[in-house]
């Protein structure tokens, strides 16, 4: 079903087509948008690792070690000519240490299969390590300025809300698409990105300040059809005292240099818990973020 299809069966609103939800959240924007340097940038690649950094992970914690990491690796190339390790390394304070590994791994096929250039087409993007639909989007717009829309947890809230039902991946995907304003893509998933993130919160939705409230079948009343729809946000488990927990340990731990395969219980901290501690080392071993070398362990 495309765009337009989906559109004639949702609720009629006047935020139903492009031609009148786009000015008002341009407008919203013009005078709201958020500065983040990778927005300054058209090079796919910085784009690409923004994207994959800022991966359920705070914009805030990104910058910074954004600038660091592109300082160090501004190309593919020099990420593929360097050790998963080091990758791995560059990506203390960002949490979910396999997305550093599967950067890597995404660089090399770059080089191997692309010459070094960030493909320009949907198709190649996905075939990439790592990039799903979303960050494949992301790259068509933010970098080459398709007039394509991406889709992630706020994009999919805002669409849910205003339209006034649970949208299916499918729908949520067609309508956000059939939204774009011809010519302006770049500008309008910007717009929608950071809408979904200062007004259209998830906890404390800010109505009375919204663009779009007139023409939105939700204003905050019963039921969110956020909750469910496509792209929405699922919690997680505690962070703390989790296997998780115990891996992000570890790599730190290794991050210092190899260490004695006899440490690394109390490494993640389950000195106590032989068998859990077993279990989250053969996890990193099945995920090529540590490798096990005669009596020690390493980063790889």
């Amino acid at each position: 079903m495309r765009g337009r299809a989906i559109l004639q069966t949702l609720p009629k609103s006047p935020a139903s087509s492009n031609t009148s939800l786009a000015p008002l959240v341009l407008a919203w924007w013009a005078d709201n948008a958020r500065e983040l340097p990778w927005r300054e940038t058209r090079d796919p690649w910085l784009v690409l690792v923004s994207e994959i950094m800022a991966q359920q992970t705070q914009v805030d914690r990104v910058v910074p070690k954004w600038r660091e990491f592109i300082t160090r690796f501004p190309t593919p190339s020099s990420v593929a000519a360097a050790s998963p390790g080091d990758v791995i390394s560059m990506w203390v304070g960002l949490g979910y240490n396999r997305r550093a590994l599967m950067l890597h791994q995404c660089a090399t096929q770059i080089v191997e299969e692309h010459q070094g250039e960030i493909p320009q087409d949907l198709a190649s993007l996905l075939a990439l390590p790592g990039i799903g639909p979303y960050t494949a989007r992301a790259v068509l717009v933010f970098a080459f300025e398709r007039d394509v829309a991406v889709l992630d947890t706020n994009v999919g809230r805002v669409l849910a809300r205003v339209f006034g039902r649970t949208l299916t991946p499918r729908e949520a995907q067609g309508l956000a698409d059939e939204l774009v304003p011809s010519g302006r893509g770049w500008e309008w998933n910007q717009a929608v990105l950071d809408f979904g993130a200062e007004i259209c919160q998830k906890r404390t939705p800010r109505c009375e300040r919204c663009p779009i409230r007139e023409a939105c079948h939700w204003r905050g009343a019963g039921p969110d059809p956020a909750v469910g729809t496509a792209a929405a946000s699922t919690p997680q488990s505690p962070f703390v005292g989790s296997d998780r927990q115990g891996r992000a340990k570890l790599v730190a731990r290794l991050r210092d240099g190899p260490a004695p395969l006899a440490d690394a219980h109390g490494a993640m901290g389950f000195a106590d818990d032989p068998d859990r501690s077993r279990r989250v080392l053969d996890s990193l071993l099945r995920d090529g973020l540590v490798i096990l070398d005669h009596d020690k362990i390493r980063l790889p």
